[in-house]
């Protein structure tokens, strides 16, 4: 991507950089115009979230902080993109937003030892993980209240040079700043994770992992227009709607 006064080109690259060395072909769009972001990357295999990451989030949904990681799953079917509307389901009155680091595997990891965790990370993007706060209470499992579709989205791109370790983590609801955290305050950080759920399954090229999200989450609504952003990597906005 590259800004020439108030005009952003994307380059256009040619084959999957997943699997091979990124190959620019030498063209370029401008985006706007009728040409917008879709979501970085649609996992393959999985999205491996983490509950309960920060303390202070972990008080405000009335828990402690987790003595190893709380893992769910996302499926694929839950990834949308920028702009793309979050259409709210029809089972759940109480819909919540939660700003998160997200984490894009680049290569087959399994049991990978912390130290060489970041060496198997293509890159960093934005998600935030839309939960049914209603479903998480009353289910015994959490694949209905943030497994439904359009519930991850993802983007604005992924950014392969950011230093995860002490990056700001924030959520707008309607222009209003709801959250505000900071990586460093991470229970589990970004190489113990990658480590720890390779150790217990095979992280493929793709593969997402979400964080953990700060404290302030909350609800949100048919008409509101939720940002999320992690400091130096972009914002990822998305409008929110109920279809009936």
């Amino acid at each position: 991507m590259q800004t020439e006064g108030d005009k952003t080109f994307l380059a256009v690259l040619g084959g999957d950089p997943l699997y091979m060395p990124a190959m620019p072909t030498g063209e370029r769009v401008e985006l706007g115009d009728g040409v917008r972001l879709l979501a970085p990357v649609i996992p393959r295999s999985k999205i491996v979230a983490v509950g309960k990451n920060y303390a202070a989030h972990a008080a405000e949904m009335g828990g402690e902080v987790p003595a190893s990681p709380l893992l769910f799953f996302k499926p694929n079917t839950a990834v949308i993109g920028p702009d793309d509307p979050i259409v709210l389901p029809d089972f759940s009155d109480e819909i919540s937003y939660e700003a998160e680091l997200a984490v894009v595997i680049g290569k087959v990891c399994k049991e990978v030892p912390e130290e060489h965790a970041a060496s198997y990370v293509l890159g960093y993007t934005v998600a935030n993980d839309v939960t049914a706060r209603d479903a998480q209470r009353t289910d015994g499992q959490w694949a209905r209240a943030k497994g439904f579709d359009g519930s991850c989205p993802l983007g604005p791109w992924i950014d392969t040079d950011l230093d995860p370790e002490d990056v700001g983590v924030m959520s707008r609801l309607n222009g209003e700043t709801k959250q505000d955290g900071r990586t460093r305050d991470l229970v589990f950080d970004v190489p113990f994770l990658v480590s720890y759920i390779s150790q217990a399954m095979t992280l493929l090229p793709g593969d997402v992992i979400l964080t953990g999200t700060p404290a302030g989450v909350g609800l949100m609504d048919h008409g509101d227009r939720v940002e999320c952003e992690v400091e130096g990597l972009g914002v990822l906005a998305n409008p929110v709607l109920r279809r009936n």
